[in-house]
């Protein structure tokens, strides 16, 4: 079960928000007993790219046994 303040992988491309699969994020807000989230990306400095409104089955918990992975992000 998701929860607030979980930290998420997405399991699709947003390419509005210049997001992609297996990109992390944080929820902020859970929607309609779990069915969407409101989920915030952040830059490596800390700046916020996006906070998006996403399906349940487009997020999903880190497995224990995955590693972290750093991509140069490109503006919309």
């Amino acid at each position: 079960m998701l929860k607030e303040l979980e930290t998420v992988v997405i399991n699709t491309d947003i390419p509005e928000y210049d997001l992609i699969k297996g990109d992390i994020g944080v929820i902020v807000h859970l929607y309609s007993k779990g069915e969407a989230a409101e989920v915030e990306f952040v830059s490596g400095e800390g700046k916020i790219v996006g906070i998006v409104t996403i399906p349940k089955e487009n997020i999903r918990q880190i497995a224990p046994d995955e590693i972290f992975h750093v991509r140069e992000l490109h503006a919309s």
